[in-house]
């Protein structure tokens, strides 16, 4: 792929527990060098690879993990297989002893296959190393999630929460584009996609622009954060990433939060339900219809409801109580009931 011209931002001045609100507010992601230096796993790691999979070893509690095995001939892409019926990956359960033996047993192959442990939660798996590994955002209640494998490329997505990910072991490069680049990025089925996530179906090591011509207006808006062990991306919510494991054994550890409260629900949800209430109408209806979003939703501002008193705004309280979000969504429920 052709080289980005986008420089991403970059922070020496982040430590865990030290992160200032400009970054944890930032709407643009941002690398913060050095984040986890400090850390058990990253110290492992410089020492060697092995070392730090004897860390892991230690903390393992011996529950069986989730496993993506892929070919040697898919070169560590994790994604559909020929006809998108299914994926080119077989995902087992298994020790993770055994994984690690089998990545290490493969760490000097040409072409590896590929081993992927794909957003496993450290504290079922793990006990103990979100404790010695912090990143010090306990008051956000993080879900923290490691990620183990041998070279792999994961096909650009996005993820609704704010994302704070830490490279442990070994290196990553993350291709990141903003939220409007959906539309040159070629998404694929919503229904059915490898991790749960809608995804690129652009191959960013060979990308096809006859076939994908607007990939290289993406390309123009993009950012490319090249990780060390040690380093971390603040990643906001939303914003589309390819990531690539670049080294013979890498370690992830990714914090994911939201900055709005859960009782509002999955945003996902209001996407499914508009394409099956709108996507379809008339295009003077979309419009129509566009017009009350952008009312209601995308261009609210607080003020917009004051000529109705405020005991009778139900809904359109500002904001939202859990009360009223309870209430919405029993309503909801009972008028999708067909």
């Amino acid at each position: 792929m052709q080289p980005l011209k986008n420089p991403i931002q970059q922070r020496a001045d982040c430590k865990p527990g030290q992160i200032p609100q400009d970054v944890l507010q930032s709407s643009e992601p941002i690398l913060l060098k050095g984040f986890a230096h400090e850390w058990p796993i990253v110290q492992a790691g410089i020492e060697s690879p092995q070392k730090a999979a004897d860390y892991l070893r230690s903390l393992y509690n011996g529950q069986l993990v989730f496993t993506a095995y892929g070919e040697p001939s898919i070169k560590g892409r994790v994604f559909y297989n020929d006809d998108m019926s299914g994926f080119n990956c077989q995902a087992v359960k298994a020790s993770l002893h055994q994984i690690l033996d089998r990545i290490f047993k493969h760490a000097d192959d040409p072409t590896p296959p590929t081993i992927y442990v794909a957003s496993t939660e450290v504290n079922s798996w793990l006990p103990g190393f979100a404790n010695q590994n912090s990143a010090g955002l306990d008051e956000w209640q993080p879900l923290t999630n490691i990620w183990i494998g041998n070279r792999s490329r994961i096909a650009a997505h996005y993820d609704f929460p704010n994302n704070l990910a830490c490279c442990a072991v070994g290196k990553r490069r993350y291709t990141l584009f903003p939220p409007e680049q959906v539309a040159n990025l070629y998404v694929g089925p919503m229904e059915l996609s490898p991790g749960g996530r809608d995804i690129s179906l652009v191959d960013f090591a060979n990308p096809d622009f006859a076939k994908f011509p607007k990939f290289e207006q993406a390309l123009q808006a993009a950012q490319v954060a090249d990780l060390d062990a040690g380093d971390a991306l603040y990643l906001p919510g939303m914003w589309w990433h390819h990531v690539e494991a670049l080294t013979p054994f890498n370690v992830l550890i990714t914090h994911w939060w939201r900055d709005s409260p859960a009782f509002m629900g999955r945003p996902e949800n209001a996407l499914e339900l508009a394409i099956l209430s709108l996507r379809n109408l008339p295009p003077a209806q979309r419009k129509a219809w566009k017009a009350l979003f952008d009312h209601y939703i995308f261009e609210h501002q607080p003020g917009d409801q004051d000529h109705i008193p405020d005991d009778r705004k139900g809904m359109l309280s500002q904001p939202l109580t859990p009360m009223e979000a309870r209430k919405l969504r029993a309503e909801l429920l009972n008028k999708l009931k067909v």
